[in-house]
């Protein structure tokens, strides 16, 4: 399934694609404050509406996920790093996806605090 996403001034828009099977909560210091629920698909799966400019990277820690978020309206609407078997991933905010019921995707709960 496509869904479409974006930051709440539309200036960064994106379809991802693929089957929302559950989020991911992670508690570090990142996510817990931007409050995101995270799915993560291959990177292939996600395509940008808008240029990739309109969004601005931000790392943090080890430096291996660039958060990306809009500078205009300042909400993070995805992610993408590298996976351990090196395959290029997308962590999309579900918070930012259009149309779906949050309430009934589940949620596993991350420990990125002990990490």
């Amino acid at each position: 399934m496509k869904y479409l996403g974006s930051c709440h001034c539309g200036k960064v828009k994106f379809e991802a694609e693929g089957e929302i099977e559950s989020g991911l909560a992670c508690n570090c210091s990142m996510c817990q404050r931007k409050g995101s629920l995270l799915w993560f698909i291959p990177r292939t799966s996600m395509q940008l509406l808008t240029p990739e400019e309109n969004s601005k990277p931000y790392l943090f820690n080890k430096h291996k996920i660039e958060h990306r978020f809009c500078p205009n309206c300042g909400i993070h609407p995805y992610a993408e790093a590298i996976a351990p078997d090196g395959t290029p991933k997308a962590a999309i905010n579900l918070r930012c996806i259009e149309g779906i019921d949050l309430n009934a995707i589940p949620v596993h709960h991350y420990d990125g605090r002990a990490i």
